[in-house]
């Protein structure tokens, strides 16, 4: 039954993707594998470029709409942020259940946002043999050289969550549409702030894509409405702790806001503890992630929502994606995007472990 509702879910998703702008351009995948009959008028891969051996890259280049061999191993590497963040760690979860399932063994390392330590386990995944790459990226353009040198390597890299901002490197980019996720839940907050009022914003990594696309559809929303009054606006980075001494400074600063967006859910309970700590639970407050932690807050009243970005639904697409893909089967486009759900307190208990359940 699991399998049928993600596979309706990533048939809206792929329907979704083709129709639904996103915050920054996207470009059509290469094309498929040749045909057998052009196939057999080449060389092997493997006579091509030994495994131990990165291919040149003016090959790799020329070989851009061609299936990508693999590493000649059967593991599957998933590289993601630290997993003290819940959704990080979710797709790692997911990308070991699923991975295993397939056949796979799964290898799992966090990068803690730094390009530098990605950059080292890309070249760890590459000395395996790596079949293939899941990534939750380190930044849009300090990420590109870890995926050419994947590439390079003839080892397909499908990115979840973030985007990079280049195209034909990766297999494949399933992001959830944050821009649809970010208005769709602005929306909600606004009307619980009555369209009036002052109110502060937690960004997050400003080098990350995501951070950038949600602070402005929110602001795409908000910004509609002249009683609206944004009176504070500082990056927390993604962290929780981070985003209560922010919120705390920002409240003692500013005691008369009425309201905080968030650019994640883990912002977002950092500021709502920050609030109930300092006897201010009249603070409506937004996230986006879809979170249980969130989900419990909304569910109190502490949080008005969050924008669910189906992360669980996204790796694990991106793993059978995989699958297909080193069986010969390319994704039909490669940047994918996959429709957020606004969560408040109408709809919160149809969610669990970032799955929506109708």
């Amino acid at each position: 039954m699991k399998k049928k509702v993600l596979a309706m879910l990533l048939s809206t998703a792929m329907v979704a993707a083709t129709l639904a702008g996103c915050g920054s351009s996207s470009e059509e995948a290469a094309a498929p594998a040749e045909t057998e009959e052009a196939a057999e008028e080449e060389a092997p891969a493997e006579e091509e470029a030994p495994a131990e051996e990165e291919a040149p890259a003016e090959e790799a280049e020329a070989a851009t709409g061609e299936l990508l061999p693999g590493g000649g191993s059967n593991i599957i590497y998933c590289i993601t942020p630290s997993t003290s963040n819940v959704y990080f760690k979710t797709v790692q979860d997911i990308a070991t259940a699923t991975g295993e399932e397939l056949g796979y063994e799964v290898k799992c390392f966090s990068h803690d946002d730094d390009a530098a330590t990605q950059l080292e386990m890309f070249e760890a995944a590459v000395a395996d043999g790596a079949a293939a790459i899941i990534c939750d990226n380190a930044g849009a353009d300090a990420s590109i050289e870890a995926v050419q040198k994947a590439y390079d390597a003839g080892i397909p890299t499908f990115l979840v969550d973030r985007e990079i901002n280049q195209t034909g490197l990766a297999a494949a980019q399933l992001v959830a549409d944050n821009a649809q996720g970010a208005a769709a839940i602005a929306e909600a907050w606004v009307e619980a702030m009555n369209y009036e009022g002052k109110y502060a914003e937690l960004l997050g990594l400003e080098s990350d894509t995501n951070c950038q696309v949600r602070s402005e559809n929110f602001h795409s929303v908000i910004d509609e409405y002249p009683d609206m009054e944004m009176v504070a606006q500082q990056s927390a980075n993604w962290d929780q702790t981070q985003a209560y001494e922010k919120a705390e400074a920002i409240l003692q600063s500013n005691p008369d806001i009425t309201g905080i967006i968030c650019g994640n859910d883990t912002m977002a309970c950092g500021a709502v503890q920050a609030c109930i700590d300092a006897g201010r639970d009249d603070i409506k407050i937004i996230g986006v992630d879809g979170s249980d932690d969130a989900a419990a807050y909304i569910k109190s009243g502490n949080m008005v929502g969050t924008a669910l970005q189906q992360i669980a639904l996204i790796t694990e697409t991106a793993v059978r994606q995989a699958d297909e893909y080193l069986k010969g089967t390319a994704p039909a486009q490669e940047k994918q995007l996959i429709p957020c759900v606004a969560i408040t307190s109408d709809n919160v208990d149809k969610l669990s472990g970032f799955v929506y359940s109708e």
